[in-house]
């Protein structure tokens, strides 16, 4: 009777097994899991110099976890080991620009949070890798944004000349906003690969232009853009690595930007400042590290290292201030990344979310995280 019961409770245990499993991967057939690319994309990447034993490496060896690290820790810190101020406590302040009345000749940027932002250049508006849906994951109750931090939507969007899409992970490439771009955006500016989840999500092939690491694409009208490395990697399910991740060099008819999409420190930073600076404006991750995954995201000393690399005469830190993807408290980036600023004089970007940025010129940023510590409830 013993072991007829062990063996039932066996097979009642594996039994469960296969049916999380197949809702697992019934679940993943989702269109917002995008799809990997294949046909004459497939055998475009194939011929790509950074794509080796079927995935896209990176220029420097970059493993998943540092020295002594192992998933099991990671994992174990990051659900019992966060800080208290991981999330804040109270609405992260905003302001609210009109960006369907913007004058022609105004050369603005706005931060809507994380890594997404819009701006207007010498009569061309731009956005990057945009997230409206109010969360960073497929199962939105993991990583729901930060209360306050959705003032925008799609809708408060102008037509969009050119979309920057850096990556396709799920802090980037959102698809609920992307299928509500679809009529509003005339070109779509990405990496080797990323150009499959477009295409299958209904934007026409001809909209979209994918280049590989030191590529460039002329847009006309003055503007053209550069391709450059990250020290990073992609995916939107368990194949990793499937499109390229992707940084960019934007020149306009009068400034030059620098949209850093994710990346570890390296010395690629060195080289493209080398090559294509000193730059107006960099834009650089400084948010969601840990010394754990160090060579995938860098310590906010990093970046502020990285833009003076650059030859970039201002920073303005992102990837903070919407998601909780790391463990470290919601306004430490900002707090690490001002202080390295100061002590080697690089000129910071600071805006509220939805703040109205003037891209020539001087203008004065509150230390608005400093303000409240949005300590969390309770």
């Amino acid at each position: 009777m013993r072991k007829r019961i062990i063996k039932y409770s066996f097979m009642v245990f594996f039994i469960f097994l296969a049916l999380i499993v197949m809702g697992v991967v019934a679940f993943m057939q989702q269109p917002l899991f995008g799809k990997h690319p294949s046909g004459a994309r497939l055998e475009r990447i194939k011929k790509s110099p950074h794509y080796r034993d079927g995935q896209f490496q990176n220029e420097s060896f970059t493993p998943d976890l540092a020295e002594g690290n192992s998933y099991l820790k990671v994992f174990t810190k990051f659900f019992f080991g966060k800080s208290k101020y991981n999330i804040p406590g109270a609405l992260i302040p905003s302001q609210k620009t009109d960006l369907l009345h913007l004058k022609p000749e105004e050369n603005v940027l706005v931060w809507f949070g994380h890594s997404s932002y819009f701006m207007q250049i010498d009569g061309k508006t731009i956005l990057v890798d945009p997230v409206f849906s109010g969360s960073a994951s497929p199962v939105k109750f993991t990583t729901p944004s930060f209360k306050g931090s959705d003032v925008y939507s799609v809708e408060d969007l102008p037509a969009i000349d050119y979309l920057f899409l850096s990556h396709d992970h799920w802090d980037h490439l959102d698809y609920e906003t992307i299928l509500k771009l679809k009529t509003k955006v005339g070109k779509v500016i990405t990496g080797l690969g990323t150009g499959e989840h477009f295409e299958y999500w209904g934007y026409d092939v001809s909209r979209i232009i994918e280049k590989d690491w030191n590529e460039s694409a002329d847009l006309g009208n003055g503007f053209t853009v550069n391709v450059t490395p990250g020290r990073h990697f992609s995916g939107r399910d368990f194949s990793r690595n499937r499109a390229l991740w992707v940084s960019f060099v934007l020149q306009t008819p009068t400034m030059k930007i620098f949209i850093g999409g994710d990346s570890g420190y390296d010395n690629h930073f060195k080289k493209i400042g080398a090559q294509f600076g000193p730059f107006d404006l960099a834009l650089l991750e400084c948010g969601q590290y840990n010394e754990a995954w160090k060579y995938i995201h860098m310590m906010p000393e990093e970046t502020v290292t990285a833009a003076r690399e650059l030859g970039a005469k201002k920073l303005m830190p992102v990837h903070w201030a919407k998601f909780a993807l790391s463990i470290h408290d919601w306004n430490e980036p900002i707090l690490r990344a001002s202080a390295e600023a100061q002590k080697q004089g690089m000129p910071l970007v600071t805006p509220l979310i939805g703040q109205k940025v003037e891209l020539k010129g001087d203008q004065a940023f509150t230390q608005w995280w400093k303000e409240a510590r949005l300590q969390p409830e309770g």
